[in-house]
Order: C-alpha cells, then sequence, then structure tokens
C-alpha cells in the first residue's frame, strides 16, 4: 500500500501552520478534514475532501525497524 500525505504549510493559511499527515489515503483525507475544519474553520466537508484529494502528494518509502 503506497502512503500519501498533505503538508498543511503548503497551504495559504493565517495560521502559518506546520502540519504534516501522512498514511493510507483515506486516513490522511479523514484527518486532513478534521483538521481543516478545527483549526482553520472550513465548513463544508463534502467539498473539502474533494479539494483534499487533490493536493494527496505520494509520501517518501519509510523503512521498518526490524528488531
Amino acid at each position: 500500500m503506497s502512503r500519501k500525505l498533505i503538508d498543511c504549510s503548503q497551504l495559504p493559511s493565517e495560521k502559518q501552520c506546520t502540519l504534516t499527515i501522512s498514511g493510507s489515503e483515506e486516513e490522511v483525507l479523514d484527518l486532513a478534514v478534521i483538521h481543516a475544519i478545527l483549526t482553520h474553520g472550513q465548513e463544508d466537508p463534502h467539498e473539502l475532501r474533494k479539494q483534499l484529494r487533490l493536493l494527496l502528494q505520494d509520501a517518501p518509502e519509510v523503512k521498518s525497524a526490524t528488531a
């Protein structure tokens, strides 16, 4: 499964947010919508989700640590 990310610092914001969210596409979108509503005052979760989907990026691969 490929990981996705959204970097809030790449979006215009009065708060100069530095949050980056990574995970599966649905995890990232779920948390990004919540963040945008609670932190940035966005109101329409359905339209917001469509807009955020366009901003998803592929996350760099992370190698798992082995025990």
